[in-house]
């Protein structure tokens, strides 16, 4: 993938993410979402895996593939209509002597931008060149990004919420918890097949409970709202 600004190293802590080629919309149908979202879980996996033949073809619910060892641990993530984000780290040493992150993306990219384009019968790039990453760098900044990606969605029904406060409180956290499209429902400890994503032992323990994990995020929004 080339030379990257910011190297993805052991043991550190990266927020990652990626948009549509021009800003297009890279999720179409709650299919796409559902897709992107196992696509998350069976290829952060050693294992080489098609989809359709180690899925599909042999009639199993993709969150009972069996993924042997994981290359990343991913602690939180968001789906939006043109784009994603994903906060991730690797404890281990690269495999085949390439960046575990790196493998992973391009695992996840290729398997979805595939299945979009044979889809929808489309050509040429889904995505937006290579993805971004932020290194966290301090503690604060590495707490408060469960919170930005979390709260990324509201932007769906507030566009401007960050620059002019929360205009409806109550409708942006219902909004939030009834977003199936993030890992902010396995922070509030909704049982799903989606739990399987996160390997929330390999972060830091910001929150102690959900009522800590609540407090976060409506500091964030009460911030915005005081503005």
């Amino acid at each position: 993938m080339g030379y990257r600004k910011i190297p993805l190293i052991k043991g550190e802590f990266y927020h990652i993410y990626n948009r549509g080629n021009s800003r297009q919309k890279i999720f179409f149908h709650d299919d796409d979402y559902r897709r992107f979202i196992k696509l998350l879980f069976i290829c952060n996996s050693v294992k080489q895996v098609n989809f359709r033949d180690d899925i599909l073809e042999k009639k199993i619910d993709a969150w009972d593939f069996d993924r042997k060892e994981t290359i990343v641990s991913i602690g939180a993530w968001v789906l939006m209509p043109n784009h994603f984000h994903i906060y991730i780290t690797f404890p281990e040493d690269g495999l085949r002597g390439e960046n575990n992150i790196t493998l992973f993306m391009r695992k996840l990219c290729t398997a979805y931008s595939k299945y979009i384009n044979t889809k929808y019968k489309r050509t040429g790039s889904l995505l937006e060149g290579r993805f971004k990453s932020v290194h966290m760098e301090t503690d604060p900044q590495a707490k408060y990004n469960f919170s930005y990606i979390h709260l990324n969605p509201i932007k769906l029904i507030d566009k401007n919420w960050k620059e002019n406060g929360i205009k409806d409180f109550k409708k942006a956290i219902k909004f939030l918890e009834n977003y199936k499209w993030s890992s902010y429902l396995d922070y509030k400890d909704v049982l799903r097949p989606e739990n399987k994503i996160l390997n929330r032992e390999s972060f830091l323990e910001y929150f102690k409970d959900i009522k800590d994990f609540d407090s976060e995020i409506m500091e964030w929004l009460k911030f915005s709202e005081e503005k």
